[in-house]
C-alpha cells in the first residue's frame, strides 16, 4: 500500500531500516501513484539500445580452447548481425564465463575501430577470454557482447597501419552471409570451424537473442 502512504511515513520508514533516504522514497511513491517525469515518447518509437548481446549454456561442458572458439565464433555470428539489423557498430567487445561451478566473471576491451564484422567481434572475444582464463575447471556457459554502440554513418578516422579494402571485403562478405540465411535457414551456411564439433555447433544464438536498452536509471 505504497500509494496510501504518507509521505513523511515513507520517507522515515526508509531512513529508519537503511539508514539514508537516497530519494528512494520519492521513486517509489512517484511509481505507485502513476507519477513519472521521463520524456514522453511518440507511439512506435524505441527505446535508444545500449548494446547487443548473447550467452549461452553450451550442451556440453567445454574443456579446451577449441571448445570456447566454436562456441564464441557462434556468439559473434549473432551479436555481429544483430547489430548489422539495427544499423550499429560496436567499439567495446565483452565476454561472460561461467564454469560447472557457477563462478562467474565478465571482462571488456575497447577495440581500435568501430566493428559489426564477425571475424573481428569473435576475435576480440577470444583474445579476452585467453589472457583472463586459466583452465582451472570446465566451462558451462559463455556470453558475448556489443556495447558502447555507435551508428553505421559514424566516422572514424582510420590509420596508415588499417587495411581498409580487407575490412570492406569482410562486410560485404557478412552481408552476404545474412542474405543467405535470411532466404534458406541459420545452417545453410556455416564456418569452417563448426564441423569441428557438431554439438557444439548446433546451437542457434541468433534465435535467442537479447538486446539491452537504456535502463531508466541511466540518468
Amino acid at each position: 500500500n505504497i500509494n496510501a502512504s504518507e509521505w513523511n511515513y515513507l520517507s522515515s520508514l526508509f531512513f529508519i531500516h537503511s539508514g539514508c533516504v537516497k530519494q528512494i522514497d520519492i521513486i517509489l511513491w512517484s511509481f505507485a501513484n502513476g507519477y513519472d517525469d521521463s520524456p514522453v515518447k511518440l507511439e512506435n518509437t524505441h527505446a535508444p539500445i545500449k548494446s547487443v548481446g548473447n550467452s549461452t549454456t553450451t550442451p556440453k561442458d567445454l574443456v579446451c580452447d577449441e571448445d570456447v572458439k566454436i562456441v564464441l565464433y557462434i556468439l559473434a555470428e549473432s551479436v555481429a548481425a544483430r547489430l548489422r539489423e539495427n544499423g550499429f557498430r560496436c567499439r567495446v567487445v565483452e565476454i561472460s564465463v561461467r564454469d560447472n561451478e557457477l563462478f562467474s566473471f565478465t571482462r571488456q576491451k575497447k577495440i581500435d575501430h568501430a566493428t559489426n564484422i564477425t571475424g573481428e567481434i569473435a576475435a576480440y572475444a577470444y583474445q579476452i577470454f585467453k589472457e583472463n582464463y586459466n583452465w582451472s575447471k570446465p566451462i558451462r556457459s559463455v556470453g558475448v557482447r556489443g556495447a558502447d554502440l555507435v551508428t553505421d554513418n559514424y566516422w572514424e578516422q582510420i590509420d596508415l597501419f588499417s587495411s581498409v579494402e580487407k575490412r570492406e571485403k569482410q562486410m560485404k562478405m557478412d552481408s552476404a552471409v545474412d542474405e543467405i540465411r535470411k532466404r534458406f535457414g541459420f545452417y545453410s551456411i556455416q564456418r569452417g570451424l563448426m564441423y569441428r564439433d557438431r554439438i557444439l555447433s548446433a546451437v542457434n544464438a541468433k534465435e535467442e537473442h537479447t538486446v539491452h536498452p537504456h535502463g531508466y536509471f541511466s540518468g
